[in-house]
């Protein structure tokens, strides 16, 4: 080993670093490391999600009635009796309106809720926990509470009771579909329990916008308010606003929770997957008609998705 010296002291030669060898084989792979991650959300993915759709898509092409692997195929027929039952049919026109209904509803409901909250000095966490918590809630247990607590058909109900104060007799809000007052129990409880959350996006992107426009309107004379929120926080909210419309769209066709616990014992004011329950789950146990009904309900959420991006410009750049 060689040395050197240093006012007559020797001191051993500083060894130069060898260079880090790079690993190899499988381990050192990055690719190798991407499957090792991403394989079991895969095949989860794949075993619950793609290989039922595949099997729904499969079994709506026969005829499939107390059993699940048939042999008999019949085409179209699933799809054209369940285009011909009125109970499906008038649950998707039904659902339609309440989609219509329901998601502007929310989104102002969520967009006031998210402007306040982000104007907030102090408390500020306090308040977006409150308003978020209804999102951890059962549906179940939600339904169950609107039902027997709240909006309870006798005397005892939170809300005859106060209505009992201004001399108004018992409703029957769930028993009766003339008036309606079923829809005013369902659209309160899907607004309570979803509220929250998009709240939670629109805060987040009230959060992401760039204070020098809002002094910029300030230094050009915008007053504060509805011009300013018209003219700027509004535009850009747009991306936001597009992809919480589009999630209130599915999430209206898809609900079911609180429409069975809510009107299981009714005839009227079913979901389209309440009807597909009972036409798959029910007495006739038909899975074809059922897979059928299913297939039709996605290509009318798809339906309505496409329009509604198409309509709110999902996907464009911000320049067009």
């Amino acid at each position: 080993m060689s040395t050197t010296t240093t006012r007559g002291v020797a001191r051993p030669a500083s060894a130069k670093a060898s260079p880090a060898r790079p690993r190899r084989g499988l381990r050192g792979s990055s690719t190798f490391n991407f499957w090792l991650f991403t394989s079991p959300f895969l095949i989860g993915l794949t075993v619950f999600v793609y290989v039922p759709i595949g099997w729904s898509l499969w079994l709506s092409f026969f005829e499939a009635r107390f059993t699940v692997t048939p042999s008999k195929f019949v085409g179209f027929d699933n799809y054209w009796q369940m285009l011909q039952d009125s109970k499906f049919t008038g649950s998707l026109v039904t659902f339609t309106v309440f989609a219509a209904f329901i998601m502007p509803t929310t989104w102002a409901l969520s967009l006031g809720l998210a402007l306040l909250v982000n104007r907030l000095r102090f408390m500020k966490a306090f308040f977006r926990s409150v308003f978020f918590l209804p999102t951890a809630c059962s549906y179940v247990a939600a339904a169950l509470i609107w039902k027997m607590s709240i909006f309870s058909g006798v005397r005892f109900g939170l809300m005859n009771t106060i209505l009992g104060w201004f001399g108004v007799e018992n409703i029957a809000w769930l028993a009766n579909p003339d008036p309606p007052w079923y829809w005013l129990v369902i659209v309160t409880l899907r607004l309570w329990l979803q509220a929250g959350f998009y709240m939670i996006l629109f805060l987040a992107a009230l959060q992401n916008i760039p204070p020098e426009l809002y002094e910029a309107a300030a230094i050009d004379g915008a007053k504060p308010g509805w011009q300013t929120f018209r003219h700027i926080t509004l535009p850009q909210l747009r991306a936001t606003s597009t992809a919480v419309i589009l999630l209130l769209v599915i999430a209206a066709y898809q609900a079911f929770d609180e429409f069975y616990n809510l009107l299981a014992k009714t005839t009227w004011g079913r979901p389209p997957l309440v009807e597909l329950y009972n036409t798959a789950l029910g007495e006739s146990q038909d899975y074809g008609e059922g897979s059928a009904g299913a297939v039709i309900l996605t290509l009318l959420i798809l339906i309505v998705t496409l329009a509604q991006g198409k309509f709110l410009g999902f996907g464009r750049g911000d320049d067009k």
